[in-house]
């Protein structure tokens, strides 16, 4: 009868120094105390619903789901992708093959997060945030992945005279927040606000629709040539600027200037010269 019991309680990875402990599965910190069947009572967990809105999400960028839960105790917070009831994290541990899924939870913290990076488009849809509790505690979070887009207004061609002030605007449209930089490019090249050249500037205004303006005092013909606008999301927009002297609508296109004639010149002024003359001796 002894030799049965031993063996039995062998068979008891808790009871016989195994590594698995109960206290594992749970999101409260660990304590010295051993598990017992005898606990003081459990708080009831509170869902805070101020802390876990709708996220909406740069497409590629990182989009992190918030679900904050007080008095946790021993019960377990759990991510489900609520269209088709796919179980992604549990605690702190992650539930999906698909590797851009993350729980983030930290001892102590009010927060359980499921991080996805980068987003796709298809990421979009409702998540489930469960907690382990008789009946489960469940809150539903919206995830919109947002397309950013870049445009530069004028055209795809923009015509300047030399001499006058370029004024290129850019607009970042459809960001859930305002870029974190924009840059310009003149020709494939940063542009430099320092240079030799002078009288560059950029202007930039954030909300929500984010504008940036590049001044360029006095084009010069050198001014001309492709010019693109990159900022921390959304597509990269481009135009092609062409400064030119004349002033003449028909001539907004670029020409080589027609040769003159001299000697068809001087015939045509010499004659009309002679007859002026005549003329006053009359």
């Amino acid at each position: 009868m002894l030799i049965s019991c031993l063996l039995f309680m062998g068979s008891l990875p808790f009871l016989s120094g195994g590594s698995f402990e109960l206290n594992q599965i749970y999101d409260s910190p660990p304590t010295k105390t051993p598990m017992s069947d005898f606990q003081l009572p459990q708080p009831i967990p509170q869902l805070v619903h101020e802390h876990s809105q709708n996220v909406t999400a740069v497409l590629g960028k990182a989009a992190l789901l918030n679900c904050r839960v007080r008095g946790i105790g021993n019960k377990t917070v759990s991510w489900m992708r609520h269209r088709d009831t796919h179980l992604l994290t549990a605690g702190r541990y992650t539930y999906t093959n698909d590797q851009r899924f993350r729980a983030i939870h930290k001892i102590r913290s009010e927060d359980y997060l499921l991080q996805i990076l980068p987003t796709k488009k298809s990421d979009a849809g409702q998540y489930e945030c469960q907690i382990s509790t008789t009946p489960v505690m469940s809150h539903l979070v919206y995830l919109t992945v947002a397309e950013p887009y870049t445009v530069i207004l004028g055209g795809q061609d923009i015509f300047l005279e030399e001499g006058f002030t370029m004024n290129l605007t850019c607009l970042v449209r459809d960001s859930p927040e305002p870029p974190q930089y924009i840059f310009w490019y003149h020709n494939q090249q940063p542009i430099s606000y320092s240079s030799e050249r002078g009288g560059i500037s950029q202007i930039t205004e954030k909300g929500d629709t984010t504008a940036s303006f590049l001044l360029v005092q006095e084009a010069r013909l050198t001014d001309s040539g492709s010019y693109a606008c990159h900022a921390s999301v959304g597509t990269i927009s481009q135009v092609m600027v062409h400064v030119i002297r004349s002033q003449k609508p028909e001539q907004l296109v670029p020409s080589a200037p027609e040769p003159v004639n001299f000697a068809t010149s001087l015939h045509i002024v010499i004659p009309s010269f002679i007859l002026s003359i005549i003329l006053r001796l009359l």
